[in-house]
């Protein structure tokens, strides 16, 4: 692993893990068609420092609600020990601490089918299909109706089906981004919100998979050799991915994702022709 290579790998990651294009199907195209590393049994310590490097992006994009998040929780905690479990009981931004909590629960689940679905990325014309599928997804997305739903009148349905799309996003080929923003549109968010909601839905999905890979990077000590590269790596998907954050943004109030659905169809032929 030379720096270069770290370098577009953090690229590659900081790229589609925000925009609606699933960062682990590119991962697995560009390992299996052109017998690139497979970084996460190669270089685990490398594939947990490239998350958290997006995880740096959200924070840094996000840091004003993230600084009213965190109090909100303990506050939020606070109300729930007191016997409170009406909505109406709390402020705007515990109710959305409330519902970032609702959301990660099905991830619970997740845990104990993870490793088989993950044995998907062998196989890079499935994948192809799925980035089929993910286009569909993302081109459904945008003939939705315009949404109504905010935090002030989000329900916690709302969140659990968000939380469930998230879910199902640990498919590669699906992606996470692409899969929570649709749900919230199904389920009525203005699109601005979704998106909001979809990056900071991330933060205990990427904590929670780093807190169980705890024990690996131990056993995975980083070669002195590597930790310049390995550094350069995380850095460069950290401020790519605050390009690609910024830019999805922007993309959801000014235009549509039918985009990216045309990129995954196209993606995914490749896949399919050349897997």
């Amino acid at each position: 692993m030379n720096i270069f290579m770290a370098i577009f790998y953090g690229i590659i990651q900081g790229i589609t893990e925000f925009l609606p294009v699933s960062s682990s199907a590119h991962l697995a195209i560009a390992q299996n068609i052109f017998n690139m590393e497979n970084i996460e049994s190669s270089h685990f310590t490398f594939d947990i420092l490239l998350h958290l490097g997006t995880l740096v992006a959200v924070f840094i994009v996000y840091y004003k609600d993230i600084f009213e998040l965190v109090p909100a929780f303990f506050t939020m905690l606070g109300k729930v020990f007191k016997g409170k479990f009406k909505l109406s009981e709390y402020t705007e931004t515990e109710r959305f601490v409330i519902f970032v909590i609702i959301a990660t629960l099905p991830l619970v689940a997740a845990v104990f089918i993870k490793d088989y679905v993950e044995m998907l990325g062998n196989y890079t014309k499935i994948i192809g299909g799925i980035l089929l599928l993910n286009g569909v997804v993302l081109f459904i997305s945008d003939k939705l109706e315009k949404g109504t739903v905010t935090l002030e009148n989000k329900k916690p349905r709302h969140a659990l089906f968000v939380g469930l799309c998230q879910m199902c996003a640990i498919v590669p080929g699906l992606s996470r981004s692409g899969s929570t923003i649709t749900g919230g549109l199904l389920m009525g968010f203005k699109r601005e919100h979704a998106v909001k909601f979809s990056f900071i839905l991330s933060i205990p999905a990427i904590i929670g998979a780093n807190i169980l890979s705890v024990a690996d990077v131990f056993e995975n000590p980083i070669p002195s050799s590597y930790i310049l590269p390995y550094i350069a790596g995380a850095v460069a998907a950290a401020v790519v991915g605050i390009i690609a954050m910024k830019l999805l943004i922007y993309i959801s109030k000014k235009s549509n994702f039918r985009m990216f659905s045309y990129y995954c169809w196209a993606v995914g032929i490749l896949a399919i022709i050349f897997g």
